[in-house]
C-alpha cells in the first residue's frame, strides 16, 4: 500500500491542524493505521493508531485528549485532528500501515510508511 501524508504547517501554540493520509494500492480496510512523529535527533514516537474498522483507537499519553485519529474506508484515508498544539508537538508526522487486526504502538511492526509532513508549533 502507498501512503501520502499532507496537512502539516506552521501553527501557534494552542492552535489546531488536521493531517490526512491517503492510501492506494491495496484494500485499505485490511490495514491497521498509525500516526508517528519524529522530532530532530529523536526516534519515531507513537502518536495514535486505529484498527481496521475504526472502532478501536489508542493514543500516546502525551496527546490523549488533544488529538483524534479517524479513518474513512470508503475514501481510503486516515486523519489526525490535532488541537491545543504545543511546541513539544513539533515534528515530522508520518502515517503508517500494517496488515493486522490488533493495535500496535511499535514503529518496527509497521510495514508501510508515508513520506512525512512537517508540523511546527511556535510558542
Amino acid at each position: 500500500v502507498q501512503l501520502q501524508a499532507s496537512g502539516g504547517g506552521l501553527v501557534q501554540a494552542g492552535g489546531s491542524l488536521r493531517l490526512s493520509c491517503a492510501a492506494s494500492g491495496r484494500t485499505f480496510s485490511n490495514y491497521l493505521m498509525g500516526w508517528f512523529r519524529q522530532a530532530p535527533g529523536k526516534e519515531h514516537e507513537f502518536v495514535a493508531a486505529i484498527n481496521r474498522g475504526g472502532g478501536s483507537t489508542n493514543y500516546a499519553d502525551s496527546v490523549k485528549g488533544r488529538f483524534t485519529i479517524s479513518r474513512d474506508n470508503a475514501k481510503n484515508t486516515v486523519s489526525l485532528q490535532m488541537n491545543s498544539l504545543k511546541p513539544g508537538d513539533t515534528a515530522v508526522y508520518y502515517c503508517a500501515a500494517r496488515w493486522d487486526i490488533e493495535l500496535h504502538f511499535d514503529a518496527r511492526k509497521y510495514d508501510y510508511w508515508g513520506q512525512g509532513t512537517l508540523v511546527t508549533v511556535s510558542s
